[in-house]
């Protein structure tokens, strides 16, 4: 999340910057300018029969789902613009075609009342069937289209049923489009069908799925991916494809990228870095399907021959839906460590002499499936790339080298016992008297 973001400012600094690096390398902001539209996340929540259920924590389902929709809608960043979404919430009858259409929106998608969403939220009661299909596709509608990506969090306890339309097959649809459209689903009920669905629902859209199994659950998980709306809104990440080796790896300018990796495997990607400038990378993998506990993540820099440059291991950020892993390393005017671009054509403000060298990153996961766990797609991938100008420690005193080091020493050693007996003779004399 995989996730760091930079202002408009550093951005475009970043990508002037990169026009020293030689080849024209992919660039993630090719868009011209910084985004400036808010956030925007859609709740759809399941208000069918099968609601009033009283298995967790000893409550109903729908009374948890409320007071998690109402501590989200308190807790709501001022710029997000939310809507609500409710499917199985009007129609009590029995007839099948007519309850698959009961979807509606009852909190439209902007700035948003915190005391009216509450309000209508509060009042609903469990009555219908469950259009999981329908609802998605017209949250989609609810959203509109936009250059920054979209949000969806689903809160089901139950799979759809009124297919057509299969809500697994809508999730691929709306990914199709190219919308930028992400769906997270929240699962209320233990069942391994509703988990396969909802499984397939976030990862056909590069979203994320989790079982909540208490109120606390819900509404961590709840408030983490609103959070996370605010977080990723200003840079749509750039689709790129990872290779399994160096040489053909997609070149990267500075910018958020986004990719796919199985199970085990080791994804490669080239930054051209300038003497004088310092690589900034970071990665994160979202857990978006049930995992065994012993994982992790590894961000490697190497040279084009495979030498290991520097290593960024996985790092805790107090979610437990995304590991991530960063590093830095700073190239120097006599480096060999990587590959050196020759061909690269030098720029009035950059040195003649000045080669480009070229990193490998690799990006490495230790993740294996639980028991019945689809491999594929692969796991979400988002990867950040910066250049900067390299910000050296400072150097340390020069204390010479050779015979000069020697020297200074043993002159050094010569002083300090000197000074120690001197002050043993002193506290020997003054301890006897």
């Amino acid at each position: 999340m995989i996730n760091k973001r930079w202002s408009s400012a550093v951005l475009l600094g970043l990508l002037a910057a990169t026009t020293l690096a030689g080849p024209v390398p992919a660039s993630a902001d090719d868009k011209a300018e910084p985004i400036a539209e808010p956030p925007r996340v859609q709740l759809v929540l399941d208000v069918s029969g099968s609601m009033r259920a009283t298995d967790i924590d000893g409550r109903s389902r729908i009374s948890v789902a409320q007071q998690a929709f109402g501590e989200v809608v308190d807790a709501l960043p001022d710029e997000t613009q939310l809507g609500i979404r409710v499917l199985g919430a009007t129609y009590q009858g029995k007839d099948k075609k007519q309850g698959c259409l009961d979807t509606q929106q009852i909190v439209p998608v902007g700035a948003v009342d915190r005391a009216k969403a509450k309000a209508a939220v509060a009042t609903l009661r469990p009555t219908g069937f469950t259009p999981v299909g329908l609802a998605l596709r017209e949250a989609a509608r609810d959203l509109g289209a936009g250059a920054t990506a979209r949000r969806i969090v689903l809160i089901t306890d139950g799979e759809d049923t009124c297919a057509p339309p299969d809500p697994c097959q809508v999730a691929r649809e709306l990914a199709a489009q190219g919308t930028t459209l992400v769906v997270d689903t929240l699962g209320l009920a233990p069942d391994e069908k509703v988990r396969r669905q909802l499984l397939c629902i976030a990862a056909a859209t590069g979203g994320t799925y989790t079982a909540a199994q208490s109120a606390e659950d819900l509404t961590d998980r709840l408030k983490q991916l609103v959070e996370r709306a605010r977080d990723t809104y200003t840079t749509t990440p750039a689709k790129v494809d990872g290779t399994d080796a160096c040489q053909d790896a997609p070149l990267l300018a500075p910018g958020v990228y986004t990719d796919r990796e199985s199970f085990s495997e080791h994804r490669w990607y080239r930054v051209p870095v300038r003497p004088g400038q310092e690589l900034r990378a970071s990665v994160s993998m979202a857990l978006d399907r049930p995992i065994k506990p012993d994982h992790g993540v590894l961000l490697r820099a190497t040279a084009a021959d495979g030498r290991e440059l520097v290593r960024g291991v996985d790092a805790g950020s107090g979610r437990t839906d995304v590991v991530s892993a960063g590093l830095r390393w700073s190239a120097t005017e006599d480096s060999d460590d990587a590959e050196r671009d020759e061909d690269a054509t030098p720029t009035p403000t950059a040195s003649s002499t000045s080669a480009v060298t070229t990193v490998c990153l690799v990006v490495s996961n230790m993740f294996s499936p639980a028991a019945g766990t689809a491999a594929d797609p692969g796991m979400p991938v988002e990867l950040t790339v910066d250049v900067v100008a390299a910000s050296p420690a400072p150097d340390g005193p020069d204390l010479g080298r050779g015979w000069v080091l020697l020297l200074l020493l043993t002159l050094a050693g010569l002083l300090t016992g000197l000074v120690t007996g001197l002050l043993t003779r002193w506290w020997v004399a003054t301890w006897r008297n």
